[in-house]
């Protein structure tokens, strides 16, 4: 969400700037003017490294955050002030980064400025959706139940990333051995019995002929293989950061046999999960829609969410457009019809997400079950390949040495 620095003139007269939150300027200055701020000067923020709208990253891990959340919500529940509680935090985290925010934040706090506001001035650490759900919780008087909102949200969205990562680790690990096998197999051993065939004559097996031919490619052009997968690398990198083509390479990634379906139910358990968290901590339904788009990870989700803002802008229900893709299974627009029928469309849309999220365990134990088998067999094909492809004339060496 774009960030506003501001200058303006509070209710006495006393200049004021700073940075503020807001889908437009025209929200940015009427959230400026409840605080009774005249605005004087506003302007969008250039997008940094230090303001980008990014979520949690290495800096502070997910389990730091979560416990941080858990922590404030059990401060403000005990009666400590919101600023005594972040001084607490600072002194405890062991998070440097975390640490070096929240000293700051503080020192807004200690100024009169609110926490939303605060946090909001780092949004390399805080994502949208904490200072939007905090801001709202601020508004309602319940701050530290929408702290511990937060806390439940990332520890899921953790426990589900975490699933995920552990299915795909054993193949990306079993794939690199393999690669590496094969790697030293074609660079050290085929090169010693290439001689030997050589010298022996004769007409070798096509098999062979491919292996040797693979060999010399290693052996020659090993630095071309290395700038292939740079450049494949940095490309899939690039892809990612334009949303037009990322969205190809998610479709792509959708379409995939035994993961596509795994990463679609883990992209609707946590737009899911995120409008649910956003819808009970009364943010704005527009407003929300827009957070979760820059979070759901998935642009296919993130194009649907769009055209589903713009139905609701016309008066249109927000299962509209999602009843006319594919990635929106007829559970989902229907639990979301029925949550806006009746008001409970953050219930309805903790119910997908709990739904989803046990899909997601289920199919990431399964997938593993699976793959296991299939990985070893793909790792001896390749490896039984190159050494048949030895064997095979060296037996035919030894038949004719025998007569």
């Amino acid at each position: 969400m774009p960030q506003f620095q501001y200058t303006g003139r509070d209710r006495t007269g006393k200049k004021k700037t700073g940075a503020i939150i807001g889908i437009s300027k025209r929200e940015a200055v009427l959230k400026l003017r409840e605080k009774g701020i005249a605005v004087m000067e506003l302007q969008e923020a250039k997008q940094t490294l230090l303001n980008k709208e990014i979520s949690i990253g290495p800096r502070v891990k997910s389990q730091q955050f979560v416990i941080f959340l858990r922590q404030f919500s059990t401060l403000l529940k005990a009666g400590v002030s919101v600023v005594d509680s972040t001084s607490i935090l600072a002194g405890q985290t062991e998070s440097k980064a975390l640490k070096k925010v929240l000293i700051d934040v503080e020192e807004e706090l200690r100024q009169g400025n609110p926490l939303s506001a605060a946090m909001g001035k780092h949004l390399a650490i805080f994502p949208s959706i904490v200072i939007n759900m905090i801001a709202a919780g601020e508004l309602g008087g319940s701050l530290e139940e929408t702290l511990s909102r937060l806390a439940d949200f990332f520890e899921k969205q953790h426990y589900t990333r975490q699933k995920i990562i552990s299915a795909m680790t054993y193949p990306a690990i079993v794939g690199v051995v393999a690669v590496g096998v094969v790697i030293f197999l074609l660079a050290k051993v085929v090169p010693t019995f290439a001689s030997m065939l050589e010298e022996a004559g004769g007409e070798l097996p096509g098999i062979t002929k491919f292996v040797l031919s693979a060999s010399h490619i290693v052996q020659g052009y090993w630095w071309i293989i290395l700038v292939l997968v740079f450049l494949f690398s940095l490309s899939i990198y690039l892809i990612r950061k334009k949303p037009s083509s990322k969205y190809y390479l998610d479709y792509a990634m959708l379409k995939l046999p035994l993961f596509g379906k795994m990463l679609q139910k883990s992209s609707l358990a946590r737009m899911a999960r995120t409008l649910s968290s956003l819808f009970s901590s009364s943010v704005p339904v527009l407003q929300a829609l827009s957070i979760v788009e820059k979070v759901v990870e998935n642009e296919v989700v993130a194009r649907v969410l769009r055209q589903s803002r713009g139905a609701l802008e016309r008066g249109q229900r927000l299962a509209e457009p999602m009843k006319e893709h594919w990635i929106f299974p007829p559970l989902v627009t229907q639990m979301i019809a029925i949550g806006e029928e009746t008001g409970s469309l953050d219930a309805m849309l903790g119910k997908v997400a709990d739904f989803y999220e046990k899909e997601v365990e289920t199919a990431t134990d399964r997938l593993k079950s699976l793959i296991e088998p299939l990985m070893i067999v793909f790792l001896a094909s390749v490896v039984g390949t190159i050494v048949i492809s030895i064997i095979v004339p060296m037996f035919k060496i030894y038949d004719s040495v025998g007569k």
